[in-house]
């Protein structure tokens, strides 16, 4: 067979070929669109769901670590930091604590809340020497579900449980 030859035949072969193609019509389109759009709204939920209770299980976590670095400084100057000191206390020396061993938190700063709040020390506690509490998502106290109040109370009580 000769180039023009070929070249003639491959031509024809490739516009057949294109004759038989068909793309997607617009309903199909939209079928698969919706069928995604059922699915995102089914698992999408779940998904948010898990996030807003992992940042729950978070602050519950660092206020353990509070709590422990807050012990350790009870141990070095032989009492827990006043409300006034705060959680500062734990990264920068109080005044008129000589044993302080510092810092006691790793970073040499005290963390905010998985939501950008600090965290609220009180001392003395309620029931105990002291209060670590995170107002939750919404950042005001009260509140129920995500927006909850979490303090270290309830913490170490579900832990006992």
């Amino acid at each position: 067979m000769s180039n023009k030859a070929c070249s003639k035949f491959m031509r024809a072969k490739r516009t057949s070929a294109r004759q038989g193609e068909h793309g997607f019509t617009l309903v199909e389109m939209l079928v698969v669109i919706a069928i995604i759009g059922l699915i995102m709204g089914l698992i999408g939920p779940r998904v948010l769901n898990y996030l807003s209770e992992s940042k729950v299980k978070t602050a519950k976590i660092q206020m353990q670590s509070l709590s422990s670095a807050l012990d350790l400084f009870n141990l070095d100057a032989g009492r827990y930091p006043s409300s006034a000191e705060g959680l500062s206390a734990l990264v920068r020396p109080a005044p008129g604590v000589a044993a302080w061993n510092g810092p006691y938190l790793k970073g040499g700063k005290v963390p905010n809340d998985p939501w950008g709040n600090p965290y609220i020390y009180r001392a003395p506690g309620e029931h105990t020497p002291y209060d670590i509490v995170s107002f939750g998502a919404d950042g005001q106290e009260g509140g129920s579900g995500v927006a909850a109040d979490i303090s270290l109370e309830t913490v170490t009580n579900a832990r006992n449980e």
